[in-house]
């Protein structure tokens, strides 16, 4: 009997799969108390003075080059605070330097020390084709090493609202793929690959409560953020300088506000400034309340926010904004900067 195509993947792709795992220093816990209370029973812990190395989570990243840089989602590795250790196979782990991360895109690039390391080959996610076969590989549930999970890509470019448990954080994506590869917790930056064992995209969300529906991060987004990092030691980003919430129609009635769509600058905490001081909208004159409308004359929506919008231009281009301000539209030219 001939063997499937994806015994050959799994021996090309396998190798260069890894597992993350998450570790911070947290108080030393020496037992627990019992305490009862209105019929119930509360479990608080007894903590010793000082703290310990203790895993609090993991996830999945690949090799992308033999001296050990590593593509993984963003969200897999956001907490600064935290170590990050690269275990390549069970003798083998490594303590592993978070070079960038992109909120925008869910990608993150990590880096170990080592050489002639296995490695992913990249494809182009430009070329994937509805219905294409798929292989999604990952540290699936954080226990279960090299899983594989066979599919087609079920969808294009698709938009969702990711919610990371670990990080709480919300992140707005778009342009990924759908794909009935069974996508669970801990295969989170793990490679989404075709038949030829090309990474064609980043493992990234699944839907809780349905079945055989995930998604992954195009892997040519990815390819920007590794390019960058390999040229400048990090990802850089055209950076406008502005704190703002993108109105939709609720929004607006609750506050009566004249339009439903655009970004309103608006501080989010008491005592940092809506707009950044020193940035470049603070030298085009933007100001607090003020509603950016367009960018180009492209409008900025839920489904089109600012963020995404400026990942369009390049550091030290030239835009045009359209600015409702106490109810009157002006036009701003902006020359965006590189994040300091």
């Amino acid at each position: 009997m001939e063997k499937s195509p994806i015994v050959e993947v799994a021996k090309k792709v396998c190798p260069a799969v890894i597992t993350i795992i998450i570790s911070r220093d947290l108080p030393k816990v020496e037992g627990f108390y019992f305490f009862p209370f209105g019929g119930r029973e509360f479990v608080i812990p007894k903590l010793e003075k000082g703290k310990e190395k203790t895993k609090i989570g993991g996830g999945s990243g690949f090799i992308v080059s033999p001296d050990g840089y590593i593509l993984t989602s963003q969200h897999v590795v956001a907490d600064p605070e935290s170590d990050y250790t690269v275990i390549l196979e069970p003798t083998k782990k490594y303590p592993a330097k978070v070079i960038s991360r992109d909120p925008i895109n869910d990608i993150a690039v990590l880096k170990i020390d080592d050489k002639n390391l296995p490695y992913l080959e990249l494809g182009d996610s430009d070329k994937i084709e509805l219905g294409e076969e798929v292989v999604a590989v990952g540290n699936a549930l954080g226990e279960f090493h090299d899983t594989l999970s066979a599919g087609i890509v079920s969808g294009m470019s698709r938009a969702i609202t990711a919610f990371s448990g670990l990080s709480n954080q919300v992140a707005q994506l778009r342009g990924l793929i759908q794909t009935d590869a069974a996508i669970n917790p801990g295969n989170s930056g793990g490679p989404l690959v075709n038949l030829e064992g090309k990474a064609i995209g980043v493992n990234t969300a699944m839907v809780m409560g349905a079945q055989n529906i995930g998604f992954a991060i195009p892997i040519n987004y990815a390819k920007g953020d590794l390019k960058e990092v390999k040229k400048y030691g990090k990802i850089r980003r055209p950076f406008l300088g502005v704190r703002y919430i993108v109105l939709n129609r609720e929004i607006a009635q609750a506050h009566k506000l004249p339009v439903d769509y655009g970004a309103l600058i608006v501080r989010e905490i008491l005592g940092e400034e809506a707009v950044v001081r020193g940035s470049a909208a603070d030298g085009a004159g933007l100001k607090e309340y003020d509603i950016i409308l367009e960018i180009n004359d492209e409008k900025i929506t839920e489904k089109n926010p600012l963020a995404n919008l400026l990942q369009k231009f390049k550091i030290g281009e030239e835009i045009s904004l359209k600015v409702l301000r106490e109810g009157k539209e002006i036009n701003i030219k902006v020359k965006l900067e590189e994040k300091k």
